[in-house]
């Protein structure tokens, strides 16, 4: 039986993390980082931790400041840069204190992906995977019906609300935890670009991601209406010193259940997908003798 024990972590401006380490019953193989997608709560991949410390992985979950508790979205100032370069910052160094010598991974849902691709501290992993992690330009939206949605919410519907409450209420709307009026303001500005962020010089996003240097496993979903292929690869291609693995899977890999865009750490997918991510994990950590 798997350990569950809530952590503080402090990020460099003394903002303090809600986090949950997940250890294993035995020996430590290696340490993964839960980075999760935008607005979604830490909550959300507690069951794929679980399944991680089955096989001697310790894991971190947390939530980006501002996400989850509810009600602190407003009162918390805070992009996604904010996040890359201090929340990820904290727990990767955490997590390289509690577990010294041990290999280092994390796994990036959406922009999580992105968060690992960001943050200088990442510069200490061994290896990494990303899941539907992708340029979310608008134009990469191949229905028009959802574009046009997502416009809404993008380009109308959260900037009015980040200008107005203060933050984006995606609680009220059933899409996840609510987000800071920051995050929603650049997310609106960088959906507009041609290349997503790489077309922001204030982000320096190209840069960032040509620091790393690992093993990166890159997974796209069929179903996904938001990250077809091509916005998934604009990504990859600027992680120009790692080794990219890519691979698609389709609702027919998990016997015909749909996955879509946050759909993959639901625990319906632990027996068909989710062992694929945990044996590529396996191979970069490979248990001590």
């Amino acid at each position: 039986m798997a350990r569950s024990t809530p952590h503080r972590i402090t990020c460099a401006d003394g903002f303090e993390l809600h986090a949950t380490l997940h250890s294993p019953e035995g020996p430590v193989r290696g340490v993964v980082l839960m980075h999760p997608a935008t607005a979604m709560p830490a909550s959300m991949y507690f069951a794929f931790a679980a399944r991680l410390t089955d096989d001697g992985f310790a894991v971190v979950t947390y939530n980006y400041r501002g996400v989850n508790p509810s009600g602190v979205a407003k009162r918390t100032r805070a992009g996604f840069l904010t996040w890359a370069d201090q929340d990820v910052d904290a727990v990767t160094r955490w997590a390289a204190e509690q577990y010294p010598g041990l290999p280092l991974l994390a796994v990036g849902h959406s922009f999580g992906g992105h968060a690992i691709g960001l943050s200088a501290s990442s510069q200490q992993l061994t290896a990494a995977v990303t899941v539907a992690s992708q340029a979310g330009s608008l134009r990469f939206i191949p229905s028009f019906r959802e574009r046009l949605l997502v416009s809404l919410y993008l380009k109308l519907i959260g900037p009015l609300c980040a200008r107005f409450l203060g933050y984006m209420p995606y609680a009220r709307l059933g899409l996840g935890e609510d987000v800071p009026a920051q995050a929603s303001l650049e997310w609106s500005r960088w959906a507009s670009l041609p290349r997503f962020y790489f077309d922001d010089p204030s982000v320096d996003a190209a840069a960032r991601l040509s620091r790393l240097r690992m093993p990166v496993l890159a997974i796209g979903l069929d179903d996904d209406p938001w990250a077809p292929p091509e916005a998934i690869d604009l990504v990859c291609a600027h992680l120009t010193g790692c080794s990219v693995e890519r691979r698609q899977f389709s609702p027919e890999d998990s016997l015909g259940q749909g996955i879509c865009h946050l759909g993959f750490f639901r625990e319906h997918h632990a027996t068909t997908l989710w062992p694929l991510v945990r044996d590529w994990l396996r191979r970069h950590a490979p248990e001590r003798g």
